[in-house]
């Protein structure tokens, strides 16, 4: 093994875990009083954190090289989702957080549980966690596997296996001891720092080209497309405003992993700037990377690249981080996108702990004998390092699933939240806007909206449907069985 770091790119790489090893011992000293405090912080957090967290939260390894690797092979009309998320929050921020403030809510899904009873919540949170396992865990893997590239020039089971180590530990240290607070002000320190290594590499890139013509290339080889009016386009206005967006009221809304950083501010104003706050800046956020995968189109265009490292299929980005990158360079991209999958891994590991912790398992142990709130702390402590541990061995069984099946766990894996999102959003829009459905038709719209999607794969049937009217079927499935049911029925 024959690692393709210089020392400068090592000297950054330390100093990036060493501030993060202050910085954890630092946070881990907040004194946490009850499991609410370790969810949602009786210490209100500011708005513009929590907006950064959101934002950091959204963003994973997959987006740090998914997305020039988009705009290298099309154009920029997957800004076009970002747009979308803008109006998601409009939906979330004036339907779905003044009910959740109102009911004092430490979990989304506690909504459920006052409309169909507590059954509906349970069911809700089951889905929650179980897609949650399954769609972390491959991001996990996807961000472990572009450590070991990077760091140890080989994708061997050992080195993706230490990868992935670094990065759960890195995430249990924040989230184990300081809760939702330590996590929020982390994800601060990983938003800069991602943020920065892409500027970073955006500038270099730029000035390495400073002798072509950038846009007139991009003109002449329709790049510099921004929206899509097709009816066939996988970001087309059409699907922007309809699958896409229902996506993104799910994703703010429904799914803990974002919705529990809202759930931190003063009060529902503040809660609802930080999401505008948040999703508006995601938008320049993104350019930044999809001018990224632009400009190596410009820059490989005379080239012939192929796109592999060791059998693995490789993103362009990681394409040129491993080949083309300078000294220092590639340390600071190597902690950006180290920055990206700690963000997303800390932020879940609150997230399902609070799910099973409040939603889960308080409402079990209340119901058997009087508990105090240091044993719902431990419990919330023990759940982190729980779902840490599935987790891990979720990105584990990726690293065997990629070699030696023929069908895309991972492609799957990706994308399960939205299958669950489906009948989340069939139950909560039944909820909101009609009196309709009860805890048993509630059950079944959260299976047939999972199945449904399932069943639009092309890997299960060959059915060959876009991603945004596969969420538009399964939400209306979803919304349909629920209404089978009459109140109280």
């Amino acid at each position: 093994m024959q690692s393709a770091f210089s020392t400068l790119d090592w000297l950054v790489f330390g100093l990036y875990f060493l501030v993060l090893t202050v910085t954890s011992v630092i946070l881990s000293r907040t004194k946490i009083e009850s499991s609410r405090d370790f969810f949602i912080t009786k210490h209100h957090m500011s708005t513009f954190a929590v907006a950064i967290s959101v934002i950091a939260t959204s963003q994973s390894a997959a987006t740090f090289l998914g997305a020039p690797e988009y705009s290298y092979t099309h154009n920029f009309t997957f800004i076009g989702f970002y747009f979308s998320g803008v109006l998601g929050a409009f939906f979330v921020a004036f339907v779905l957080v003044p009910k959740f403030y109102e009911m004092k809510a430490v979990t989304v899904y506690e909504l459920l549980e006052q409309r169909y009873g507590e059954s509906a919540k349970k069911q809700a949170g089951v889905m929650f966690l179980l897609g949650r396992i399954l769609a972390s865990g491959a991001r996990l893997y996807i961000g472990a596997l572009a450590i070991s590239m990077i760091l140890f020039n080989d994708i061997v089971f050992v080195h993706v296996a230490i990868s992935i180590f670094v990065l759960m530990a890195g995430s249990v240290a924040y989230s184990y001891f300081g809760g939702i607070r330590s996590i929020i002000l982390s994800d601060i320190i990983q938003a800069v720092t991602y943020i920065t290594a892409a500027l970073s590499v955006l500038i270099f890139l730029y000035y390495s080209l400073e002798d072509v013509e950038i846009i007139k290339t991009l003109q002449e080889h329709n790049k510099l497309v921004f929206i899509d009016t097709s009816f066939s386009g996988e970001f087309s206005l059409i699907g922007l405003l309809g699958g896409w967006l229902l996506l993104n009221i799910a994703a703010y809304g429904l799914d803990q992993d974002l919705t529990q950083r809202v759930l931190c501010c003063k009060n529902k104003s503040e809660a609802t700037k930080s999401l505008f706050i948040s999703t508006l800046l995601t938008v320049p956020i993104v350019m930044i990377f999809l001018t990224i995968g632009a400009l190596l189109y410009v820059f490989y265009l005379q080239s012939s690249v192929v796109q592999n490292f060791h059998g693995e299929k490789i993103t362009i980005f990681m394409y040129y981080i491993l080949n083309e990158m300078p000294d220092g360079l590639r340390g600071l991209v190597t902690v950006g996108a180290v920055a990206t999958a700690l963000s997303s891994t800390t932020s879940v590991l609150g997230a399902m702990a609070s799910v099973a912790v409040e939603d889960l398992y308080r409402p079990w142990k209340m119901k058997r004998e009087k508990t105090d709130e240091k044993h719902f702390i431990k419990a919330s402590r023990f759940a982190v390092l729980f779902f840490a541990l599935a987790l891990s061995l979720m990105a584990i069984g990726s690293y065997f699933w990629q070699r030696y099946s023929n069908l895309s766990l991972i492609s799957f894996a990706l994308g399960v939240m939205a299958f669950t999102y489906t009948g989340l959003l069939g139950v909560y829009f039944s909820a909101i806007f009609t009196t309709r459905g009860n805890k048993t038709t509630v059950f079944w719209a959260f299976i047939c909206g999972f199945i449904t999607v399932l069943a639009l794969q092309p890997y299960t049937f060959g059915v060959n449907l876009g991603f945004s009217w596969q969420i538009v079927i399964g939400t209306a499935v979803a919304f349909l069985i629920t209404q089978t049911g009459a109140k109280n029925g």
